[in-house]
């Protein structure tokens, strides 16, 4: 048995993969990937799928077009360019990755394997080799739920990892979740002309997001793609008299009431109900490290791995594996943190976990920071909050696109216009809440961001001027 001796270990090329800086040129470091080198965000996640995202878009077009006077259309869709102009930069940059770290690096070896922790300053991989480091950061990532359904291994079953590199576009695809994934693929495929049957057990998608939200995003799906509420599917089996599958479709809590089921032809099926941490696959319980109930490490504030309630010396994990969040964003911010602790182990940096933003790239699109107005009606008591829900459409921005479903919706304490948070669905959604991320990390209050500043006219973020200024706080209604 091999073993190694190094003074940084990692588990994960992702985020992890930023870890390693000139501050480790001169000392040993090890960095352990069992799958495709640079981790979900590049490879399967955040960016290829925003770049199905824009063509999706551009090929919805027509629709919008049409309500200002334009009539377009679109007349066909590459599915074999797109995805080969995707992964044809994205492979690349994954093989130049894993190449700099495994040849071009004297100080780095790359174990491309499943690595499993033993104790908590060793590794042991799966063909023998065991690594011992002064210091290990745990940045294992997180995998795709797999649900008990019959059929759920068929080859036309696919999740996020693999829906993306199909051969040819599917002509009808079944889509399981009503989550961030799952929504964001039923608009990727709706888009580029494929019909979408998408199956949610509850009664909205989205249901993180508040309230008034989830309610129009629903609304606003069902108008662009087949969607079952209060369904799930039972089971999945080959069609027999071609390459796709059938779905037995039932309502929610009907069991295996096989006269209740409907079925469905697909040529593919995306699964997207969740993604659960990665900490099972590197042996965190067997280690005696803390976990949450969902399976996710427990960190302290400066992202130190907790033993006992405890933090671990030289023991720390980042992103999805220990992140309650789920975003990459999250993961590099985390990841700058740990950076510096490493080589300032005096000097500990705590990570953020305030006004934290998220999108969903969907049609329309969402985004999100802060409390919804039911959580913060539950932090700070409802007579306490104060909330403003902007219409894209009553904003001159609005008039111009013809905007029939956009909304911007804030949330604040009235007693003294502390922003608690924003949701908005429609156009550069994602865009639009970062001036409430701002306000939010920067503490300024409701009031002063709307009237402390100037607001382009006729620019869209008047959208977010306005939302503010309808806020019941302190300074409401002053010129």
């Amino acid at each position: 048995m091999r073993t190694l001796t190094a003074d940084l270990a990692i588990i994960g090329s992702g985020s992890g993969n930023s870890l390693i800086t000139p501050f480790w040129d001169d000392r040993r470091v090890v960095i352990a990937e069992r799958g495709v080198f640079g981790g979900t965000c590049l490879n399967a996640g955040c960016i290829p799928t925003k770049m199905y995202v824009r063509p999706a878009a551009l090929a919805r077009t027509p629709e919008e077009a049409a309500r200002l006077g334009v009539t377009m259309r679109t007349e066909s869709v590459d599915w074999p360019a797109i995805r080969d102009r995707i992964f044809g930069r994205i492979d690349a940059i994954s093989a130049a990755g894993e190449r700099y770290r495994a040849e071009e690096l004297d100080n780095v070896e790359l174990i491309s394997q499943q690595v499993r922790l033993d104790g908590t300053h060793a590794l042991l991989a799966e063909d023998g080799t065991r690594i011992e480091a002064e210091q290990l950061v745990i940045a294992a990532g997180s995998r795709a739920v797999i649900p008990e359904i019959e059929g759920v291994e068929l080859p036309q079953v696919h999740t996020s990892d693999t829906i993306m590199r199909l051969a040819e576009q599917p002509r009808r695809v079944l889509v399981i979740g009503g989550g961030y994934i799952a929504c964001e693929f039923a608009a990727i495929f709706s888009g580029l002309g494929s019909e979408v049957v998408q199956v949610v057990r509850g009664d909205r998608l989205m249901r993180a997001l508040d309230g008034e939200i989830s309610a129009a995003f629903t609304a606003e799906a069902a108008r662009q793609w087949e969607l079952r509420l209060g369904c799930v599917v039972q089971r999945i089996a080959e069609a027999g008299d071609g390459p796709g599958v059938v779905a037995e479709l039932v309502p929610a809590g009907a069991g295996a009431d096989e006269a209740a089921a409907e079925r469905l032809g697909f040529d593919a099926v995306l699964v997207a109900v969740g993604r659960i941490p990665n900490s099972d696959l590197v042996g965190a319980a067997e280690a005696g490290l803390d976990l949450h109930p969902d399976g996710r490490i427990a960190v302290d504030g400066f992202q130190r791995v907790l033993r006992g309630g405890e933090p671990v010396p030289g023991l720390y994990a980042l992103g999805d594996v220990s992140s309650p969040h789920q975003l990459k964003h999250v993961a590099n911010h985390e990841a700058r943190v740990v950076a510096h602790n490493l080589e300032h182990p005096g000097d500990l940096r705590a990570s953020r976990q305030e006004a934290v933003p998220a999108a969903v790239f969907s049609s329309p699109e969402l985004a999100r920071v802060g409390l919804s107005e039911e959580e913060a009606g539950a932090r700070i008591g409802a007579e306490h909050v104060t909330v403003k829900t902007q219409r894209y459409g009553d904003t001159a921005y609005g008039w111009a696109m013809e905007d029939q479903s956009g909304i911007f919706k804030v949330v604040a304490d009235r007693r003294d216009g502390r922003i608690l948070g924003a949701q908005a669905m429609g156009y550069q959604a994602s865009n639009l809440v970062q001036a409430v991320v701002m306000a939010m990390s920067f503490g300024i209050d409701a009031h002063r961001a709307a009237r402390g500043q100037y607001w382009i006219h006729p620019a869209l973020m008047e959208v977010v001027e306005n939302a503010l200024l309808g806020l019941d706080v302190p300074g409401s209604g002053e010129l």
